[in-house]
């Protein structure tokens, strides 16, 4: 854990969670603690599943890092999501889970622009205008999203320009909000985050074969107790569900 702001949203993460395990469970559905970009869609599978009627799930979010560090710890929960594989296998590693992790959905990584903002329109332009400003990615250490941009940078031959620029952030919705207020020139964000922000625009798709293949798994928390934990799962797993979250910006894996 790196900071004030990811200790801050850790804690208050933690605390909807026991707010969500202290409810009667016919009150609501099951916890799912997920990555921060499945916000839209997991909010959306969420809603259908809810139609169908069931209680609708408590939804929490933070970074991969960060709930995979809450679900070690014991922060109550039924189902976990992150963005990527090593998160999910740490878990997995510490009997944090009930089951194998299922691949759930993919992504891609896109550059973003504040909206209607002139300056560069490529990380390469970007990386030859020394005073064009900063790059807003994950923070590179612990964050799937800022990792992945690493990488990609890497191949592409770029780090070593812009690794003294960057604007780290604790997930990538706070790398997308960097861009969105104009205190980044530039942003590597998922796909889908960029789909969910009118405050900003796509300049550039980064090829996926720079970086490993993004994937979401999802797996049941080992302290899971509420009875609709493994349908939902089921649901979410489902080309319905699978659906419901590809609407949002995501692909299929």
């Amino acid at each position: 854990m790196r900071g004030t702001p990811l200790l801050s949203s850790i804690a208050a993460s933690f605390s909807a969670f026991l707010l969500a395990c202290c409810a009667p469970a016919e009150q609501s559905g099951p916890v799912v603690l997920a990555a921060s970009s499945m916000q839209e869609g997991l909010g959306a599978a969420a809603e259908r599943w809810a139609g169908k009627g069931y209680e609708r799930p408590v939804l929490s979010f933070a970074s991969s890092s960060a709930v995979a560090r809450q679900v070690s710890e014991g922060a109550p929960g039924d189902l976990v999501i992150t963005s990527d594989d090593r998160w999910i296998d740490w878990l997995a590693e510490r009997g944090a889970l009930s089951g194998a992790p299922l691949p759930l959905v993919a992504n891609s990584l896109v550059v973003v622009a504040p909206a209607g903002a002139a300056g560069p329109r490529s990380l390469e332009a970007f990386a030859a205008d020394p005073d064009a400003g900063r790059l807003a990615i994950g923070e590179p250490d612990s964050v799937p999203a800022g990792e992945f941009a690493r990488v990609a940078l890497q191949s592409m031959g770029l780090w070593e320009a812009l690794s003294s620029r960057l604007a780290p952030g604790e997930n990538v919705r706070a790398s997308l909000a960097l861009v969105e207020r104009g205190e980044a020139a530039l942003g590597i964000v998922y796909s889908s985050d960029a789909a969910a922000s009118d405050s900003v625009e796509v300049v550039e798709t980064i090829d996926s074969r720079t970086h490993p293949a993004i994937i979401y798994y999802v797996a049941v928390a080992a302290g899971s107790r509420h009875p609709d934990t493994r349908e939902f799962l089921e649901y979410l797993i489902s080309p319905e569900g699978r659906a419901a979250i590809a609407e949002e910006g995501f692909s299929l894996p």
